[in-house]
């Protein structure tokens, strides 16, 4: 009877040790104290660069309104990455000048088109460097002497899937967003997810590529996907007893846990009973 008590509660601790992980695991930047030691110096550049069939918001200023109406001659274009423009407007600024603002795409070989312009190659820039580009273009033109740009990236996102809180797309308010920012949108990872194992898909220059992610070591403030860009894909692994938790055998598991343990006590009881 001893021996069958004995059997009974090891294979109870058995059962309960599979819900334990170790904080080994589940721990952000463990050698931090030590990388940390001095401050470190950001090497990385985290501006987005321009991509074909991004939605952009091109605003173009100057100080003699007249000559912005040539802008709003053609208002909805066709591009080869599909309709060019969506909206436009025209306003006074703060300092006074007149703006006009577009919404556009960028085409599939990577230009936007602009009204009384034309083609603008922008693809692989940034938005400052897209801005200034236009800016030369419009002046090349003939068009305006001292036009001002603003361009805007409109539709940045990145999508987030496997073992976090939440999975969803994730919109980005800003040129300017890490891998964490965007793991804490979606409720961070779950207790479930291998923190060691995060994996982002980027499309880059016609090529698609994969970048792994340990978030347990300061090597993630290193690594270059650690600034997310536009339409990056991340996706967190989950650990093997994800899957073994779903299966209806887990839950008949842990059903025989509970009744392991109602009998092991039960036997317990009845051994010190009968001595």
């Amino acid at each position: 009877m001893k021996k069958y008590a004995s059997l009974l509660l090891v294979l109870l601790a058995m059962l309960l040790s599979t819900s334990c992980v170790s904080t080994k695991k589940i721990v952000y930047f463990q050698d931090s104290d030590q990388v940390f030691r001095q401050a470190q110096q950001i090497l990385q550049q985290y501006e987005m660069r321009l991509k074909p069939a991004d939605q952009v918001y091109i605003k173009v200023t100057c100080s003699e309104p007249d000559l912005l109406s040539i802008f709003a001659q053609d208002v909805v274009m066709g591009t080869a990455g599909g309709g060019a423009s969506t909206s436009s407007s025209s306003y006074l600024n703060s300092s006074g000048n007149m703006t006009n603002a577009y919404g556009y795409t960028v085409t599939n070989d990577g230009y936007v088109i602009l009204p009384a312009v034309g083609r603008v190659s922008v693809a692989g820039c940034t938005m400052d460097e897209a801005a200034r580009l236009i800016e030369k273009s419009i002046i090349d033109a003939n068009l305006i002497k001292d036009p001002e740009v603003t361009v805007l990236l409109l539709n940045a996102r990145v999508a987030v899937l496997g073992a976090v809180k939440v999975p969803q797309v994730v919109n980005l308010t800003s040129e300017r967003n890490t891998i964490l920012d965007v793991l804490s949108r979606c409720g961070d990872i779950g207790d479930t997810g291998l923190r060691q194992r995060v994996t982002l898909y980027r499309e880059e220059n016609g090529e698609r590529r994969k970048y792994s992610i340990d978030l347990t070591t300061s090597d993630v403030f290193q690594n270059p996907a650690y600034y997310v860009q536009q339409n990056d894909l991340i996706y967190v692994e989950p650990n093997k007893s994800q899957s073994i938790k779903s299966s209806a055998f887990y839950t008949f598991l842990g059903a025989g846990a509970s009744i392991i343990s109602v009998i092991s006590s039960i036997v317990s009881i009845v051994i010190l009973v009968t001595k």
